[in-house]
């Protein structure tokens, strides 16, 4: 900032002394010119394909994007199909494995990637012809190996357990789901629907999507028309692809009767993300876009000077940043107001944005505003000039949705022809400031706030994955009792008596479970052993080396990592060890005035569950408990942090019950630390087997 005002202060010197100006009269933009842009080439193939050519010899470089001109689908209990083919589709073909291909693709020095629905490569201009050689292979011959379906699948879980941690993933899923019911926009994966999809369904969608007949084939680089016609001829000239899927759905399911609000539970959170969102009547061809970007740009667009930061963040104090977004596509466009703001301050937040809102819509914006977000907006289109890449977007634009023929040549002209008038009529038409959908993610213990927000004075209940969720209701059994029917049931006792005998007889135990990350390579070895009185310890390793141990003693101990060396346990680390020692944690709540309260019976998918809520000093955890068996099915920990901080937030889902002498242990276990999640299959339980603890008794 101090350089800026520098740099302000040298620019005006000449004029200091001269004369006075009065700055409370915004400056006049001056003229909007027409922008001289060069047409891109255009040539369609025998079958089908629309080429856009924008050439740029300045740099020996070409890319190539190819994109598919079917339409996307409602997967139902399949969501997520698109996704997960996207993913897969450089995982090898029918002449290549992946890793063939990758070193292929490496030895050009090229980039070639894949989505959904389209595929691009970039790469130097003297291997663009090989490039191409590997893009046409992955555009006709993915294969979808079985191994790599398996793996990406294993991904998929480990990213659903970590949407369940993530707010912000969980507001989202909500936001297309409340706006786009009945629209491929819909589409969110689910376990089930996860579950659903086969190896079959991915080629069907490959070879439905991925298809010359009404695609597009963009290429920005270092080469002329005659040698990118040949070479598209030569790779893609002959392709004879299924004909693409094609249909069309209504752009918005806009709410008409009042405010609604939608609410998904956070356990523990000590803020709320809230996005006030709705569907926008318009899509990329639509003639009044530039008017309404400008309108939702004044209210919430990047930066500090929009309304929603000006009231939220600079005025309010609610949060650190407040924004709105339009997502403008070409099947079905939204808008989203909101940010994360404290549990105290929800509602006030609500009503705020909801002041907004309503603000631009009946009433007209100031020429500051107008004129700052025209310059702004004339910047950032400027800009985007300097890039080949934006030429070639413009023609395919062009092409695809039937724009007047000059749109980009006179899109500053029209920019600057937006009057106040022309932008609140864009507000009357595309904000129903009286019937938007209310999104809130956050603790169950603010929900009653949101009362006054809904229209019905009925909230909607939903899922980690926006799908309509039941009610929770009153749990028929105290925590303690759930508790006590867990153990008992694990432990084959039929009373609590036997289950302290039982537990008793354990003098050592030994796990040994392998996890799996999607991010890495190899697997780690987690290493768990306990020794009657209070002896404990812990090692991760990977590949034999020792990433993280740890070691108790019952009255001390340590622990050690390859980042920070080995630190001795705190005192309160050490209490919290005594507590937590042994099969059954719970059987030293009591003990330790742990508090235990039985918060409900929650309704998940066919099945249901006792939700116990464990409270110990600040810290809380919640644990799922399956109604039908008593078996232990997630735990779902809020550790307080230091200093006011955001508290930690970790989940282990358990699966899989096996009894080993007699004691039933689960050997699927998915660990969620924040937004990092590990799969671990269990490869060993022993029961009083010799315990060896001299590894950690020599540090």
């Amino acid at each position: 900032m101090k350089n800026i005002k520098y740099s302000l202060f040298v620019i005006l010197i000449p004029f200091i002394g001269w004369n006075q100006v009065d700055r409370s009269i915004i400056p006049a933009a001056g003229e909007a010119k027409e922008i001289k842009l060069k047409d891109s080439e255009v040539f369609t193939t025998s079958n089908g394909i629309t080429v856009i050519l924008s050439e740029n010899h300045k740099i020996p470089r070409v890319s190539i994007n190819y994109i598919s001109g079917a339409d996307p689908r409602i997967e139902g209990d399949k969501s997520g199909l698109s996704s997960m083919a996207g993913e897969l589709i450089m995982s090898g073909t029918a002449s290549l494995t992946k890793d063939e291909l990758d070193n292929k693709i490496d030895f050009i020095g090229a980039n070639l990637s894949a989505s959904e629905n389209s595929i691009r490569l970039s790469c130097l201009t003297k291997h663009f012809s090989t490039g191409l050689s590997l893009m046409e292979d992955v555009a006709k011959n993915a294969s979808f190996p079985k191994d790599e379906v398996n793996r990406i699948k294993k991904q998929a879980e480990s990213n659903l357990s970590a949407t369940k941690s993530s707010a912000d993933e969980m507001a989202n899923n909500a936001v297309v789901k409340v706006n786009f019911a009945g629209h491929p926009y819909g589409n969110v994966m689910t376990e089930a629907s996860l579950a659903n999809i086969s190896r079959d369904d991915l080629i069907a969608y490959y070879q439905s999507t991925f298809t010359p007949q009404e695609s597009y084939i963009v290429i920005v680089g270092d080469i002329n028309r005659e040698s990118a016609e040949n070479l598209v001829n030569k790779h893609f000239g002959s392709w004879e692809g299924k004909k693409p899927f094609k249909k069309k759905y209504p752009s918005t399911n806009r709410n008409t009767g009042g405010n609604k609000v939608y609410f998904v539970d956070k356990p523990g959170a000590v803020q709320s993300v809230i996005y006030i969102t709705f569907p926008v009547d318009m899509d990329l061809s639509s003639s009044d876009q530039i008017e309404t970007k400008l309108l939702f740009n004044i209210l919430g667009g990047g930066g500090f000077g929009n309304r929603l930061m000006q009231n939220l963040r600079e005025d309010k104090a609610y949060t650190y940043g407040c924004y709105s977004r339009l997502s403008l596509t070409d099947n079905g466009s939204w808008l989203s107001a909101g940010g994360n703001f404290r549990n105290a301050v929800t509602d006030s937040a609500i009503t705020e944005i909801m002041y907004e809102l309503k603000n631009i819509a009946t009433n007209m914006v100031s020429d500051k505003e107008l004129s700052m977000t025209k310059a702004s907006s004339s910047g950032r289109f400027a800009r985007s000039l300097e890039q080949p890449s934006t030429i070639a977007r413009f023609a395919l634009n062009s092409i695809k949705y039937n724009l007047d023929k000059d749109y980009y040549q006179k899109y500053l002209q029209k920019l600057n022809g937006m009057s106040k008038e022309m932008v609140l009529d864009v507000a009357q038409k595309h904000i129903p400031f009286e019937n938007c959908n209310i999104v809130v993610v956050g603790n169950s213990e603010i929900i009653d706030k949101l009362l006054p927000f809904d229209g019905d004075n009925n909230i909607e209940l939903l899922d980690p994955y926006g799908n309509p969720k039941e009610r929770m209701r009153p749990s028929d059994l105290t925590g303690n009792q759930v508790i006590n029917n867990y153990l008992m049931k694990v432990t084959g006792s039929a009373t609590m008596k036997e289950v302290l005998k039982k537990n008793k007889s354990i003098k050592t135990y030994k796990e040994v479970t392998e996890l799996s990350m999607a991010q890495m390579p190899g697997a780690l070895t987690l290493t768990k052993m306990f020794k009657s009185p209070k002896t404990s310890s812990m090692k991760m390793e990977m590949n034999g080396m020792v990433l993280q141990s740890g070691y108790f003693t019952g009255k001390k101990g340590f622990n050690q990592n390859m980042q920070t060396g080995k630190k001795d346990l705190t005192k309160d680390e050490v209490e919290e060890k005594k507590k937590s020692f042994g099969l059954f944690p719970q059987l030293n709540y009591a003990k330790n005035n742990i508090t235990v309260e039985a918060i409900g019976i929650e309704p998940k998918g066919s099945d249901e569950y006792y939700v116990i809520k464990i409270i110990d000093g600040e810290n809380e955890e919640f644990q799922y408990f399956n109604k039908n068996d008593f078996l232990l099915a997630n735990t779902l920990s809020i550790v307080t942090a230091p200093e006011g901080g955001e508290p930690a937030e970790n989940s282990v889902e358990y699966s899989d019950y096996k009894e080993v002498n007699g004691i039933l242990f689960p050997q699927t276990q998915i660990m969620s630390f924040g937004n990092v999640t590990f799969s671990g299959t269990v490869k060993s339980n022993q029961i009083n087997s010799d315990i060896d603890f001299s590894e950690f008794n020599e540090k």
